[in-house]
């Protein structure tokens, strides 16, 4: 399939040095909340780039629950490959991607597993058949069928028909961003493109990259 006919010229926004925060948080969430209040579908998805020890790299998508001071936190299964790799390699970089806003986000940084206690807050907070699903569910290996999927789930809600705990191989983790850059489409293919990175003693330094 050839694609080399399809073209977007992008005219929905600029981004100039002297309109941004010094800090890359108040931006990012300015963004978000734009693609949110835009009803765009899951406006939260970002592509989560590992890889392992020697190199070999990995992407999926995952789910953004929190974006604070201490970084960007995610959920999942600590025996999937991604968890595997951020073992081995516990580096890792995130792209959220808005087509209909003209923008995307990357972030870069160092990646370690959160708190239990508050991996086991999050996890309370998700619907039932989520947390059914997170110890029904050994993400990333080989299982010879659907069906076998599915009668796991019917024997866990038999033993938890209420209460779910934590599976002991489900958590979060948190990306501590080192470099966060913002790529706002523009006409002719001169993309704004400004990324912050972080100084010694933990301020940022905002340049424009070309596009």
């Amino acid at each position: 399939m050839d694609t080399s006919h399809l073209r977007e010229d992008y005219r929905k926004g600029e981004l100039v040095e002297g309109s941004v925060p010094p800090d890359p948080l108040p931006l990012f969430r300015d963004w978000l909340s734009a693609a949110i209040d835009a009803g765009l579908p899951e406006p939260n998805a970002m592509t989560l780039a590992t890889a392992t020890a020697d190199g070999v790299p990995g992407a999926r998508i995952v789910l953004l629950r929190t974006a604070d001071e201490s970084g960007f936190t995610f959920y999942t299964n600590y025996t999937s490959r991604k968890s595997v790799e951020l073992a081995a390699n516990p580096r890792a970089s995130l792209l959220f991607y808005w087509a209909a806003l003209e923008r995307q986000v990357r972030v870069e940084g160092a990646v370690e597993r959160i708190a239990a206690a508050e991996s086991d807050a999050y996890f309370a907070s998700r619907p039932y058949d989520s947390r059914i699903g997170a110890w029904a569910s050994p993400q990333s290996t080989v299982i010879e069928n659907r069906i076998l999927l599915e009668q796991r789930v019917v024997e866990l809600s038999r033993t938890y028909p209420e209460q779910v705990p934590r599976p002991p191989h489900w958590g979060g983790y948190r990306l501590s961003a080192t470099s966060v850059e913002f790529w706002q489409g523009r006409p002719s293919r001169l993309h704004d493109r400004l990324r912050y990175q972080r100084q010694p003693g933990g301020a940022w330094a905002c340049c424009r990259l070309a596009p």
